[in-house]
């Protein structure tokens, strides 16, 4: 694992990216060969070289937009052929686009083609050897964890339902009366000490995830263990790198304090705004036709009289309220029992409605309170004042999610499904918390890469 900006990348993801690249590029490459095998070839290397460039840099942009390169991609999430062809289906359209724009860059249509399927064939193969190789266990960092109670017990499936597994746990050590909650727990004594262990188990990595902070720790050999090249990190800094999260059962106001990131300052909000008022003005640029089109269809649905958009008092930045603005999806008297959650299959929806929700078209409208500065492009989603004052009186450090501006998309969008309860919003405020901890304008395009995935498959849609 690598960070980049505070943001932690996959090494193993990292390095497929570069080789799918290297793929992409020499399919160009090997289309033209294949095109002029027997006659002269009609472009010159730099035509060449440009050309397949730019082909691989679009190919890769859409295959991290589709979650190819997402480590956290479940066995559910998998269906591997589905992302690829659909990614293949993306890429194809934002390259006839380009076209269009600079058709210098527009080689042969049977190049093109020709290109295309190479490099389907080798992002299969490449896929393979990825997974085979990957899953060695040799691999994999070999995680001791010290402790044995609940918390000790949860890290052992955070990366179960990965397809890429990235550690292995090969042991739980037992601290003088601590609960034991995990299977097979060791004890140290006189003749079983700690750095034996590590040394008998080739152990990478030492997680301290103990329940009860005040349990006295083997310090003098934990530092002559570090002291020899192995890792040892605190429960909250694994859940981050690992789940990228802020791990709230574990969360204490001295590591908000002096843990790195939740800086807010110097050139990082003008660098922000700046970001905002381009990425609002271009994609407005791009959708106002379906935005007219929406606007069109709930009308012709509701009748004549009927309000197109919706506004809603939401909390913003620093708990300053505004209203939100959105795309109608519900019945005019959605709310006349008073403000609720929507459900699964929620009857307050209309047939446009559930269209709209689905592939978050109903958000657009939020573009102009981006540009307006009551919200950010990427952020928290905002909620409402009748919900956020009951999670602050029972959620902890939920306030906290509220020192940045809220966005129309965010990092918890991502990472969990379509929040309607209590449980749910705790889950989040998680991967708010890493977000507000870790933001920059990195991580701010990479959430937008990776809306894309959001919207092609409805994920966490109501």
């Amino acid at each position: 694992m690598i960070r980049i900006f505070r943001h932690y990348i996959s090494t193993a993801y990292l390095w497929l990216l570069f080789a799918e690249a290297l793929v992409f590029y020499s399919a160009m490459y090997i289309g033209a060969a294949v095109r002029f095998l027997y006659t002269a070839a009609w472009y010159s290397q730099t035509e060449l070289a440009s050309s397949a460039s730019v082909f691989s840099l679009i190919m890769v942009t859409s295959c991290s937009a589709l979650g190819l390169y997402r480590k956290t991609l479940d066995k559910e999430e998998y269906n591997i052929l589905q992302r690829i062809s659909v990614s293949f289906a993306v890429a194809v359209f934002i390259l006839a686009f380009t076209y269009y724009i600079i058709p210098e860059l527009m080689l042969a249509r049977s190049v093109l083609i020709s290109a295309i399927l190479f490099s389907f064939a080798g992002l299969l193969l490449t896929r393979y050897l990825f997974y085979r190789f990957v899953n060695l266990e040799n691999l994999k960092r070999r995680v001791l964890v010290i402790g044995c109670g609940e918390r000790a017990g949860e890290l052992s499936v955070v990366n179960s339902s990965y397809v890429y597994k990235g550690f292995e746990i090969v042991g739980y050590i037992t601290l003088e009366d601590e609960p034991v909650a995990v299977p097979h727990a060791i004890a140290l004594n006189d003749k079983i000490r700690l750095s034996d262990i590590v040394e008998a188990a080739n152990v990478d990595e030492i997680v301290i995830a103990v329940d009860d902070r005040r349990k006295k720790l083997p310090v003098e050999e934990l530092l002559d263990i570090k002291m020899s090249g192995v890792q040892i990190m605190d429960l909250q800094t694994f859940y981050e790198r690992e789940q990228r999260l802020v791990f709230l059962a574990a969360l204490s106001p001295s590591w908000l304090m002096f843990s790195d990131g939740f800086v807010n300052n110097g050139m990082r909000p003008i660098v922000k705004r700046s970001f905002d008022i381009i990425a609002s003005l271009l994609l407005l640029a791009v959708s106002w036709w379906l935005m007219l089109l929406t606007a069109l269809a709930i009308y012709i649905e509701s009748g004549f009289g009927a309000p197109v958009f919706y506004r809603q008092k939401r909390v913003g930045y620093r708990d300053v309220p505004f209203d939100v603005i959105k795309f109608r999806s519900m019945r005019v008297d959605a709310e006349k029992n008073g403000a609720q959650w929507a459900s699964q299959s929620d009857d307050r929806v209309t047939k446009v409605g559930k269209f709209i929700r689905k592939y978050r078209i109903d958000e657009l409208p939020q573009l102009l309170n981006v540009l307006k500065g009551d919200m950010s492009f990427v952020g928290p989603r905002p909620e409402r004042p009748e919900f956020v004052k009951g999670f602050e009186e029972t959620i902890p450090y939920y306030k906290e999610r509220h020192r940045v501006k809220p966005g129309i998309t965010g990092w918890a969008q991502l990472c969990y499904p379509y929040g309607a309860s209590e449980f749910d919003t705790r889950q989040k405020l998680q991967y708010d918390l890493y977000y507000v901890k870790n933001y920059s304008l990195f991580l701010d395009l990479t959430i937008m890469l990776s809306t894309v995935e959001v919207i092609l498959w409805g994920k966490g849609a109501r």
